[in-house]
């Protein structure tokens, strides 16, 4: 497995996506060797996704969910035993140094997509950072599906 993979969604989720999310982590191992996954780690959808793929590394050992920050902050270190035991590793992408904070997190979601080999999400209206994201793995072809749309 080599494969890596990002996902984004809404800060807020009013559906239970729990089974989908787990089914989509679950083909993305199996089917395209995904061994590597990329949170921003920043709403509701992102822990979903989060929290199930933490549930398939219980089946899968070599599986890593890797946080993704913007910039740096006082948070992992204040959180620190809260993130060592969530995530494999945390990062911030070189590229992102010296990068204004308002344009930082388009940023960053853009480099998690420019690493990934697909990308999936959950987004249902045609506006905010989600949707940005998605459209942005659409123009590089790296959209593998988008649970908002059912």
């Amino acid at each position: 497995m080599n494969n890596a993979c990002s996902a984004f969604g809404h800060r807020e989720v009013y559906e239970d996506l729990e089974n989908e999310i787990d089914r989509v982590i679950n083909e993305l191992i199996e089917k395209h060797n995904v061994n590597t996954f990329f949170t921003g780690g920043m709403g509701a959808f992102d822990n979903l996704f989060s929290s199930a793929v933490r549930r398939a590394q219980n089946t899968y050992s070599d599986i890593k969910l890797i946080l993704v920050k913007p910039y740096f902050s006082a948070e992992i270190n204040r959180h620190k035993s809260y993130y060592q035991n969530h995530y494999t590793s945390i990062i911030v992408p070189e590229e992102l140094i010296d990068v204004h904070y308002k344009s930082a997190i388009t940023k960053r979601n853009k480099w998690m997509i420019d690493n990934s080999d697909y990308c999936f999400c959950y987004v249902c209206r045609d506006f905010g950072g989600a949707y940005t994201a998605m459209k942005y793995a659409e123009k590089k072809d790296k959209l593998y599906i988008n649970l908002g749309n059912k």
